[in-house]
């Protein structure tokens, strides 16, 4: 036992109340525009700043008789935050979090900052920065934008270079057999090149296709399952995987293949992070849940979508560099030297071919990809009559 679980132990059998709160601490907590809450081992308000009550609609007095299962929603990530903080007796950070809270019926998209107090006494402190869901669906809207500038582009570019591209494959291919063993290393380097070539034009090409998806029902978990199986045999075979589903998600409307395809890239691309650190201790998360109150507003239609369904992978790799975060889904943007820039924007047009969003948060050793994707709409029947 450990000298910080000795004195939670302590703290917990003597029944010791939370210290109370310096002046000058509680000044700088008062001062702080986020909201600011104190939870004592059995979870009830200590302490809340003035943004804090304006974010639970609740006066301090009337929040220092709260628990945390009184100031939100039932199943809300808070609950199981605060869990693992005394778990692990280490901060945790979960960013994108939806908290509904009852008492002023409001959905808040926070990022949720939870640590120990040093007491050993049980105690959490919570910091609760509010951010805009229009920050993530202006951020999606621009990436549409981008892809589909570079979809007309991708167009010309097939056409111009593919014809010409099968000829100096076919040449090479004729002159092979003619060549001395030393110089058909060189024909051969052609038509690997070309082909190399050839393939980046087809992932190009998909850009420009703008018709619309068959949507069918798609078990979001089997595909998840899928894409770990193949990245577990293959590319990330050294990583640990772990899993937390929520198995109430109804089905996702759209095609399987299309998904394995956007998630496997995101997989392959947490592995490569993650290599970059040398392997050692290299975890990925895959998980589910299902956020009601997400709702976008298609433009140019009004029609307004509710995406309820949430997939994160996330992974403590070495990061996605802060000046290329605004920028990861946009066509030919990358920072790596053998790199095309062309996977996440095609991942950005796969989510959003199903009406999907996606977003990405990161720093150093936590990097996390979050898609938001629609309900599937039950079928109407008409009965016979």
């Amino acid at each position: 036992m450990n000298q910080r679980t000795r004195k939670r132990a302590k703290a917990e059998q003597t029944e010791i109340a939370p210290a109370p709160l310096q002046d000058i601490h509680r000044s700088l907590l008062e001062a702080v525009p986020h909201a600011v809450v104190h939870f004592g081992p059995d979870n009830r308000v200590f302490y809340a700043n003035p943004a804090a009550e304006s974010f639970f609609g609740l006066s301090l007095a009337v929040l220092k008789r709260q628990k945390v299962s009184d100031l939100v929603t039932f199943g809300c990530p808070l609950l199981s935050l605060i869990d693992q903080v005394r778990r692990s007796e280490a901060s945790v950070n979960e960013y994108g979090v939806e908290v509904v809270t009852p008492r002023t019926e409001a959905n808040h998209l926070v990022d949720v900052f939870g640590g120990p107090l040093p007491d050993g006494s049980g105690c959490v402190m919570l910091l609760l920065q509010q951010r805009s869901m229009a920050q993530m669906i202006e951020r999606q809207l621009s990436n549409r934008a981008a892809t589909r500038s570079a979809s007309g582009f991708s167009a010309v570019l097939a056409h111009e270079i593919k014809n010409p591209l099968s000829g100096i494959r076919g040449a090479a291919q004729l002159l092979e057999p003619q060549l001395p063993d030393a110089d058909r290393a060189l024909t051969q380097l052609i038509c690997a090149e070309t082909e190399r070539i050839r393939k980046l034009i087809d992932r190009i090409e998909v850009f420009g296709d703008e018709r619309p998806i068959s949507a069918d029902p798609v078990n979001i978990h089997d595909v998840i399952e899928h894409v770990r199986q193949i990245a577990q045999s293959g590319f990330a075979r050294n990583i640990e995987f772990r899993q937390e589903f929520d198995p109430s998600l109804p089905p996702v409307p759209g095609m399987r293949d299309l998904l394995i395809q956007a998630l496997l890239n995101l997989v392959k691309n947490a592995s490569e992070a993650i290599s970059e650190l040398g392997d050692v201790g290299g975890r990925i998360v895959l998980r589910t849940a299902f956020r009601p109150g997400v709702r976008l507003t298609i433009p140019g239609s009004g029609t307004r979508v509710t995406l309820p369904l949430l997939i994160e992978i996330q992974d403590n790799g070495v990061g996605i560099k802060s000046d290329m975060q605004k920028h990861i889904f946009e066509p030919f943007v990358t920072d790596k030297t053998s790199g095309t820039g062309l996977g996440l924007a095609l991942v950005a047009k796969i989510i959003s071919d199903h009406g999907g969003v996606i977003e990405c948060d990161s720093v150093p050793r936590n990097t996390t990809f979050r898609i938001l994707l629609p309900l599937q709409r039950p079928e109407t029947r008409t009965e016979d009559t």
